[in-house]
């Protein structure tokens, strides 16, 4: 018999549960299954996980196909139809351990074939004690799940479910034991980060959780904080971007558009005034801040000079690291009835985009030449700055070590160290 194969797509909270989903199969003696943990965030993503699904059918003609993650929640029948699926879970299902002693025992016959409820009724989130994965250096700690937003484009909550928290002190105790097997790192996930506490009782911020990790935590070197929407930002939480130099100066915003009609029409908290806002303010408190985002091309009724308030605001928000993605519609969304782009005009505008991507990255490396950086090591020959941008070395360095370096040049979208 052979130890499972687990297969996932999509966002680090989707590689999270899938070091959960691991543990959990483990400890029934799951054997001889192929697990593929699915993203639903694009109709391309969803297309992407049946391509996976056949390939691994193919690979393990003789093992049993389990079938879960947010495609599998949103649109279950799409999968439990595929002739090479044996079983789909929902993404509540999928963190039991019974659904997994379900599926150690000859589950034919004897468990569900379908099993996904409805994931609007739960109510909590369980902290997923984990040991990190990746790298020996830098663990993630879930302490969010769901979203109670509902942008026009985006299907995830009813994927993930209403907005739920891990309790601070689960997250204070599981950082304590990442600590203690010595992690140097640890960067907090969810699907709508900012949004932590606000189900738990007196309602904490974002930024509480922070302050009290550092403080309650003494012992950890780095905290990182994953995507977050900049218009939900707390006071407590800009304290810390000032003050507390153990919390990474890098930060992904959920900007999605740069044009106040189409973040209107996509269902957005903020304008892109705001978002010009809190990336100066947070520059001023932090002046060595970089920032990833996330921005769509090609919105339903994006004009060309809508397309252009997004590029412009690359540079006005002074981002560097831009995941881009080209609108596709999602069946079920509100924008999925809205007048389509034409899809060559999707294409070209994100290639722009990506081009803007290319030249703020080339300009940060340039940046950092001769400059002092702490590098946390990933592996013998390369670790990331605080700003997570990746360094090279020719000579091997201890993995998990945050070492001290002067960059020595640039090697394509990396810096060189001695």
């Amino acid at each position: 018999m052979s130890a499972p194969v687990f297969s996932t797509l999509g966002c680090r909270l989707n590689a999270y549960e899938t070091e959960a989903m691991k543990e959990l199969a483990g400890s029934v003696g799951l054997d001889n299954a192929v697990v593929v943990n699915t993203c639903a965030v694009t109709a391309e993503a969803v297309r992407k996980a049946r391509q996976e699904i056949r390939r691994l059918r193919r690979e393990n003609p003789g093992a049993r196909l389990i079938v879960t993650g947010c495609a599998a929640q949103t649109e279950p029948e799409t999968f439990s139809t595929m002739d090479e699926v044996d079983a789909v879970i929902g993404n509540t299902e999928k963190m039991q351990p019974e659904t997994w002693r379900g599926m150690a025992a000859d589950f034919i016959g004897q468990t569900e074939t379908v099993q996904v409820d409805d994931i609007m009724s739960v109510t909590e989130t369980a902290g997923h004690l984990i040991d990190g994965f990746g790298t020996r250096s830098r663990a993630y700690v879930q302490v969010q799940n769901g979203c109670d937003h509902r942008c026009t484009f985006c299907i995830i909550p009813y994927g993930r479910g209403n907005s739920r928290s891990v309790p601070a002190g689960v997250v204070v105790e599981q950082i304590k034991r990442l600590v203690g097997k010595g992690f140097n790192e640890v960067v907090l996930t969810g699907v709508d980060l900012t949004s932590w506490g606000a189900d738990l009782p007196a309602e904490p911020k974002l930024g509480d959780l922070v302050m009290r990790i550092l403080k309650l935590v003494p012992d950890l070197p780095r905290l990182r904080i994953s995507s977050i929407d900049s218009i939900e930002v707390d006071e407590n939480l800009m304290q810390a971007i000032a003050t507390e130099r153990r919390l990474m100066p890098h930060l992904h915003l959920s900007l999605q558009h740069g044009d106040d009609l189409i973040l209107k029409r996509m269902k957005r908290r903020h304008l892109r005034d705001d978002a010009i806002r809190f990336a100066e303010e947070a520059r001023r408190l932090r002046p060595d801040m970089t920032f990833g985002a996330d921005i769509i091309a090609g919105f339903p009724t994006e004009s060309a000079a809508a397309f252009e308030n997004s590029l412009k605001l690359v540079e006005e928000c002074h981002l560097t690291w831009l995941h881009v993605f080209p609108y596709s519609p999602r069946p079920g969304t509100p924008a999925a009835r809205m007048p389509q782009v034409n899809g060559k005009d999707i294409k070209a505008r994100a290639a722009r985009l990506r081009t803007a991507g290319e030249a703020r990255v080339a300009a940060h490396l340039e940046e950092q030449q001769g400059r002092a950086h702490r590098v946390l090591m990933e592996n013998p020959r390369m670790g990331r700055t605080e700003q997570f941008t990746e360094v090279v070395f020719g000579a091997d360095r201890a993995e998990g070590a945050i070492v001290d370096v002067t960059v020595t040049g640039v090697k394509g979208h990396q810096l060189t160290a001695a």
